[in-house]
């Protein structure tokens, strides 16, 4: 997982943004992405993020200099050397190990809520051949708990009644929202990832305890920042 920091980036987007297209200057988003690509032993590989659940599998052809890019929020690969990726600046990095494959979630909200987690772990599990529980899952840097304001869509997407903020068919409180004013609640977008993890039998979860909008120094953050680069988390079999 990159942090903002270690690149050559200026202003706002200091200084690792590994993003064009925002604002930033080209030759100094390249120049962050050759530094990526050296660290990690070859470019990762890229989505069009759209806030989805669509899983894709991975090739060397994906890898290959000048290949397009999916529009997806997961991917998976059984090939040494892919480097599966996943940009953000708030939303929730999830990155997936099982024996012989792993995979990469990019889970904002939206993605979360429409169980792109489960596609994942899904997707891993037959390229794999394993089983949820041999599954280890690392939770990435995140809008948290105490930052993360959010309006009634986003309880109704959970199925949670924003009237009563209960869960559905119990008359028990959802524990990832908490009220704040009329009509805003804060969510725990690690917290729902757990429980959605959980739920589909994986017991090995660790991570999600940075909140990206509130370590400046650290973190770029959308919410905290409007105008903002990207970070990256990756992971790749070894033995290329």
């Amino acid at each position: 997982m990159t942090t903002r920091r270690g690149g050559v980036s200026t202003g706002t987007f200091d200084s690792m943004n590994l993003r064009d297209g925002l604002g930033d200057d080209p030759l100094a988003v390249a120049q962050n992405q050759t530094r990526l690509a050296a660290i990690v032993g070859a470019p990762p590989v890229r989505l069009n993020q759209v806030h989805g659940a669509r899983v894709v599998r991975l090739t060397a052809a994906d890898a290959a200099p000048g290949a397009s890019r999916h529009d997806a929020d997961a991917c998976v690969t059984t090939e040494p050397g892919v480097v599966c990726s996943i940009q953000v600046a708030d939303c929730l990095p999830v990155l997936f190990a099982a024996p012989g494959a792993v995979a990469a979630a990019h889970a904002g909200w939206r993605g979360l809520a429409a169980g792109v987690l489960e596609a994942t772990l899904a997707a891993l599990c037959d390229a794999s051949g394993g089983k949820p529980g041999q599954v280890e899952v690392w939770l990435g840097p995140c809008i948290g708990p105490r930052r993360f304001e959010v309006g009634a869509d986003v309880l109704q997407a959970f199925g949670v009644d924003p009237a009563t903020a209960r869960l559905p068919g119990t008359a028990a409180q959802a524990p990832r929202f908490v009220p704040l004013n009329a009509g805003q609640w804060l969510a725990d977008l690690p917290g729902l990832a757990r429980d959605r993890l959980s739920a589909c039998g994986v017991a090995a979860v660790s991570g999600g305890t940075w909140c990206t909008a509130s370590d400046v120094s650290r973190f770029f953050s959308f919410r905290r920042d409007g105008v903002t680069g990207r970070m990256v988390a990756a992971i790749w079999l070894g033995g290329h």
